[in-house]
């Protein structure tokens, strides 16, 4: 009996069961992943000792305002003679459709002896339970992993508070802009 035969049939019983049973994550499909990459995985972020310089701009200049932001904190660092403990990371403290509010922070060891100054602020980062979810790609793609989180958030009923936390394993700054890795932790209600 020859197997050809057969494979209308497959291909009509693998659509079904897909019809039937949708697979869980499906809009991470489309995003750059590895598999290896947790998409909505539950971590518990504790609170660091961060020094950040806050801001608002527009989408389509958020990269560009975010190397700034991070150029300043970066020199900060290298002239109080301060070392990060941890990935730099962007706390969203608001956004909308154009636009967005946020502290472009690192996190250090300890607090420095001496206040900062020019713009720059000390404070703790958020603290608690988040869901975790990675980007792989440039940051102009950005979009397409908030837009598969908000899809996972939807399709498990789950409500987000509004706050939103990219974390840079790779160096915003310094890295090839393609070549990006972020962690984006998003925090349940």
């Amino acid at each position: 009996m020859s197997l050809g035969r057969f494979i209308p049939l497959l291909v009509i019983l693998a659509a079904l069961i897909g019809a039937v049973c949708p697979q869980p994550g499906w809009a991470q499909k489309a995003v750059a992943t590895q598999s290896i990459d947790p998409f909505g995985q539950e971590v518990k972020l504790a609170p660091k000792t961060i020094v950040y310089v806050a801001g608002s701009g527009t989408w389509d200049k958020a990269y560009d305002i975010l190397v700034d932001a991070f150029k300043e904190l970066n020199a900060y660092l290298d002239s109080a003679g301060l070392t990060a403990a941890g990935p730099a990371m962007t706390i969203y403290t608001s956004t909308d459709d154009t636009g967005f509010d946020f502290k472009a922070a690192v996190p250090l060891a300890e607090a420095p002896k001496a206040a900062p100054s020019r713009g720059i602020a000390l404070g703790q980062s958020p603290e608690g339970k988040v869901l975790k979810f990675v980007h792989r790609g440039s940051y102009d793609d950005m979009n397409q992993t908030y837009e598969a989180i908000t899809n996972y958030l939807d399709e498990n009923g789950l409500d987000a508070k509004d706050l939103l936390i990219e974390e840079y394993v790779t160096d915003l700054a310094k890295s090839p802009s393609d070549k990006l890795v972020v962690n984006v932790f998003v925090p349940l209600k």
